[in-house]
């Protein structure tokens, strides 16, 4: 995503007022401000000015609680995850990514032997040779030097990219040559189509574009990278996901694969590629299904989100996650190995210009702010399509994925490997940003990879410094999670974990509203310093993490305010 450039006009002397630190710099320390001794005042003789005293706003209040005794459970590392961390300008500087996610839709076809990808519907179903820069192992060295273990993508649907020219005119699925009259073309390849005619889809032959291939390239693939890198277990590729978004084949890669795909079909390949990652290197974990969404959560291609439900009655009945679980527990209880690692799917908020765009209007930074719920809250109905598609029933994601796990593959760990809440260029973009970070180690997530970064300077990653590096020295939230609770936490989010380093209790609290909020902090099951340390970020200084004063403990109390539309870490040392 490319942020527009900003032209700002300013007289010179606010311009060196507002001058931001480097985005790489260390916290901001708050500047104390008071009025000089030497002053001057206005001369008697003037007639004073009438002064009006402006009625004092109300200020809200919303209390907070947190027992370091209760709701202990460690937080995974690994849910501070990226994708492609290598092309996003200033990440490596600002805090460490744990993992690093090589996927999306051309990684669906590409080919490790020629470096080749297609694009499929994303841009005019073209053959792409990768830049040296851009090749799978490439992304492996950069992950390598930056100690970020990296995710890989294997291809499961069947095609990948043949030998093709690295230059235009590209190999395309439907080039003018054989479909003289569609309804677009590449403006910069003319020979290369969008493979429609009108309201037609046409059809492709695969062989133009791509090589038939089946999970014996997963397993030549994988080898290869042992052999570049030696197994996970001996510091090569730690994880590998079986394919992306296949329940979306049909139309992201229809000109491989026109067929909706089957319950049956997405058993078949996944069973068979996990094999195949597992034979070529047993000590690295594999994910899956890694499906767009709610209609793949629940239903086959082929069932048509629900529009038909022959797919899923002939298995069962069950969701198409929790069905998939199944397969995965009886293969190991056939075969002995667990083939299956991580349940991982994706996760874009559904409402109204909500994922992936600008932060938009009041109404959609509310509804951004409101929709984190969809994660956990077993109170609330999806403010989308959602809702009425799953009978107004709660979604709690996270919460369901666990349940599933539970009942249908015990021991299973949880991924969420793309989500994206938009709004990554502001303010509000930042605070669902650190909500979602929050949500993710509070209900025990096990991995999680942001799709679409921008830049390391914009808003989205100093959510993330909040928890990985908010004083320049990459000290971190702690990694041990404990129960928080909100009197509002749609107003005042909070989130708490004692960190196992030096035994700190860190507390994140989230403004949600525009305006400051008072609060008490309750505190138990902690024997903490009189002092807490504080660290904020906000629209107030948006270049930069600041330290401002550390608020005093009361016995089991501390009582400050947070600023609206902020981010906030307290830190109380273990006395």
């Amino acid at each position: 995503m490319r942020t527009p450039r900003l032209l700002i006009i300013a007289a010179a002397a606010l311009a060196l007022l507002a001058t931001p630190a480097p985005a790489s710099a260390a916290p901001v320390q708050e500047p104390r401000l008071a009025p000089s001794a030497s002053t001057s005042l206005p001369s008697a003789t003037l007639r004073p000015a009438r002064v009006v005293v402006a009625k004092k706003a109300k200020v809200s209040r919303v209390n907070l609680k947190i027992d370091a005794r209760a709701g202990r459970h460690p937080i995974s590392p690994l849910i501070y995850g990226v994708n492609f961390a290598g092309q996003t300008s200033g990440l490596s500087s600002a805090f460490h990514v744990p993992v690093d996610r090589w996927g999306g839709n051309s990684t669906s076809r590409y080919n490790y032997r020629n470096h080749t990808y297609n694009t499929g519907q994303d841009w005019y179903y073209e053959n792409i040779v990768a830049d040296p820069s851009d090749t799978l192992t490439s992304f492996i060295d950069k992950d390598r030097t930056a100690g970020t273990a990296s995710l890989v993508t294997v291809p499961m649907i069947g095609w990948v990219a043949k030998d093709s020219p690295s230059a235009h005119p590209f190999a395309c699925s439907f080039p003018r040559t054989s479909f003289a009259t569609q309804n677009d073309f590449d403006p910069w390849d003319a020979n290369c189509g969008n493979g429609v005619r009108g309201s037609t889809q046409l059809s492709a032959d695969p062989s133009r574009t791509s090589i038939s291939v089946g999970a014996d390239f997963d397993h030549d693939m994988v080898a290869s990278l042992v052999s570049r890198y030696g197994t996970a277990a001996q510091g090569g590729v730690k994880f590998y996901a079986l394919d992306n978004e296949p329940v979306l084949w049909n139309s992201t890669h229809r000109d491989v694969h026109p067929d909706p795909l089957t319950s049956d079909e997405l058993w078949n390949k996944s069973q068979a590629a996990a094999q195949a990652v597992k034979s070529a290197d047993g000590t690295a974990a594999v994910l899956g299904p890694s499906d767009w969404g709610w209609c793949a959560y629940y239903f086959s291609a082929a069932d048509e989100c629900g529009q038909s439900t022959a797919d899923r009655n002939a298995h069962g009945g069950l969701p198409l996650g929790a069905w998939y679980l199944q397969q995965f527990a009886a293969a190991e209880r056939d075969g002995g190995v667990r083939l299956l690692d991580y349940f991982d799917e994706h996760f874009y908020p559904q409402g109204n210009n909500v994922a992936l765009g600008k932060a938009g209007s009041s109404a959609t930074k509310a509804l951004r702010l409101r929709s984190t719920r969809a994660l956990w809250d077993p109170s609330y109905v999806d403010e989308s399509w959602i809702s009425d598609a799953d009978g107004r029933k709660p979604l709690q994601w996270i919460r369901t994925m666990k349940a599933w796990v539970s009942q249908y593959y015990p021991g299973t760990k949880t991924a969420i490997t793309e989500y994206n809440w938009g709004g990554l260029e502001s303010i509000n973009g930042a605070l669902a940003q650190a909500d979602v970070l929050g949500i993710f180690g509070r209900e025990g997530l096990d991995l999680a990879t942001l799709w679409g970064p921008t830049k390391a300077s914009d808003p989205w990653a100093y959510a993330f410094r909040m928890y990985l590096n908010y004083d320049g020295r990459h000290h971190r939230f702690g990694d041990t999670s404990v129960r928080a609770s909100s009197a509002n936490q749609g107003r005042l989010a909070v989130y708490a974990a004692v960190r196992s380093s030096d035994g700190a209790l860190t507390v994140m609290v989230i403004n949600k509203t525009g305006s400051t909020i008072l609060s008490t902090l309750s505190l138990a099951g902690f024997v903490g310093a009189s002092k807490a340390a504080v660290y904020r970020y906000s629209s107030a200084h948006p270049k930069a993490i600041v330290k401002k004063v550390s608020v005093k403990r009361h016995g089991s109390t501390i009582s400050t305010s947070f600023a609206g539309s902020s981010i906030t870490l307290l830190v109380l040392p273990k006395r």
